[in-house]
């Protein structure tokens, strides 16, 4: 009898062992079931999240345009020194325009500086309608740039760093002529002196006692 009872228990646990294996085994494959189906849920949940957070960075005002770009040298005790000199524009088209100058010894480093400095000698420019209130010559080392006003329509007469300057200050209808020195950064350095030589029409009036009506009659 205890041998009979011996065998049916030695069935009887493999019968549960071997039920307890289906289960698990079922369990298993649902769950990796459940897994699957959960996945491409969370992949569009994460794309989602990713389309939401990109923002559009906004558009700068400021405009910059490189005018030159020389490679200089530098005598020094163990030899020359090599290095790179840019000139660069900077305005917002708006009234307000400024020049720099920097050297380095990348060419990219130097046309950061040279915005850089730009933007701290910016100059506000006084615009009427679309061009200057009134004639004017600004002079910077050996060179002179004379300005005139033009009707509309005219567009910019100038070129090279003068005419840089001028579109980037907003000026739309201008006259100019380059004397003297033909160097880009003196060109530019004398039409920014015209242009920070400029007065508006209300500023005159006030000096003169006048009405704008009665100054430009």
């Amino acid at each position: 009898m205890s041998e009979e009872k011996l065998e049916t228990q030695v069935e009887e646990t493999v019968e549960t062992e071997a039920v307890a294996e289906e289960n698990s085994s079922e369990a298993v494959e649902a769950a990796v079931e459940e897994v699957q189906a959960e996945a491409p849920a969370k992949k569009q949940r994460s794309r989602k999240k990713k389309v939401e957070t990109q923002e559009v960075k906004p558009e700068s005002e400021w405009k910059e345009q490189v005018v030159q770009i020389r490679r200089v040298t530098k005598v020094v005790k163990g030899g020359k020194k090599l290095s790179f000199r840019a000139i660069v524009i900077v305005g917002n088209q708006k009234g307000q325009v400024g020049v720099g100058c920097a050297k380095a010894s990348e060419v990219i480093i130097a046309i950061q500086k040279a915005i850089a400095d730009g933007r701290k000698n910016l100059i506000t420019v006084p615009i009427f309608k679309t061009t200057i209130p009134h004639p004017i010559t600004g002079r910077s080392g050996a060179g002179a740039v004379m300005l005139r006003p033009a009707s509309q329509g005219t567009g910019i007469i100038a070129g090279g760093a003068v005419r840089s300057v001028l579109e980037l200050a907003g000026i739309e209808n201008i006259l100019s002529k380059s004397l003297g020195s033909k160097s880009p950064l003196n060109a530019a350095n004398a039409t920014l002196e015209a242009l920070k030589s400029l007065r508006p029409f209300n500023e005159v009036a006030k000096k003169r006692g006048l009405t704008m009506a009665e100054l430009l009659n």
